[in-house]
């Protein structure tokens, strides 16, 4: 009997400093959809009231604190200690792939360099972390789609999208447009992979949905349907010619 195949092994890395200690539970119920939280670390100073939050919950999550003290200001020990050991994971081979938490663009070069090297990087950090971080990332994640709050669906419909539908939906045209099919239609999941290729950070959640069937079917120009098979596939709407009537003499 052929045993299952395993998860990819992934090493998570958080910087304290940088990621708020509410996102955990949701943090690490999205990485279980990607894999095997294999490596549980933290960086920041433990000590202080900024990571105590952090310090209150390792050990439900078996994280492993790396504490490093504040001796300077203006020099992030944490932010070092975080990309030597990002390094030295990395060339032991064992790791399948890498989560970055934090919303810090110093990351960029850390993200592209072990892209660089084959192996996946998904970021998670806030709205305001800087593109060149994100888009450095194969996929990433904004946390304020893990907060306790943003996981109902009650919750959701009640609060603001972190994102208007109108951006998604220049996204998703786009996308569609550049898709050479035979009959106009495109399958929902070849959709999802190509928005992965071309926007690392786009997430049906930011827009106030749970699937991007559910987002799709909210875009008035796009047309949702299912083929015999039951696979979900899109369409740009057609548009409804207006009826011309003839003039009476």
């Amino acid at each position: 009997m052929a045993s299952e195949p395993r998860s990819p092994r992934l090493a998570v890395l958080i910087d304290a400093d940088n990621a708020s200690a509410k996102i955990a539970d949701g943090l690490f119920e999205e990485i279980a959809k990607i894999g095997e939280a294999s490596v549980r670390r933290i960086y920041g100073d433990f000590s202080g009231t900024r990571s105590k939050a952090w310090a209150d919950i390792l050990a439900k999550h078996a994280i492993i604190p790396q504490q490093q003290f504040a001796y300077t200001t203006g020099k992030n020990a944490s932010d070092i200690t975080l990309v030597i050991d990002a390094m030295d994971l990395l060339h032991r081979g064992r790791i399948d792939g890498f989560c970055l938490v934090s919303s810090d663009s110093d990351f960029t070069r850390l993200a592209a360099h072990i892209r660089e090297q084959g192996v996946d990087v998904y970021g998670f950090g806030e709205r305001k972390t800087p593109e060149s971080f994100r888009q450095a990332c194969r996929r990433f994640i904004y946390t304020e789609n893990l907060l306790p709050e943003a996981q109902s669906a009650d919750a959701r419909a009640a609060a603001k999208p972190l994102q208007s539908l109108s951006h998604a939906k220049r996204i998703l045209t786009r996308i569609i447009s550049e898709i050479d099919s035979e009959d106009g239609w495109v399958s929902l999941s070849y959709i999802g992979s190509q928005l992965a290729n071309l926007a690392s950070d786009f997430d049906p959640r930011t827009y106030g949905f749970r699937k991007l069937s559910e987002l799709v079917r909210k875009i008035d120009t796009l047309e949702l349907s299912q083929t015999e098979s039951g696979h979900p596939r899109v369409r740009p709407r057609p548009a409804v010619k207006a009826k011309s009537g003839k003039s009476k003499k």
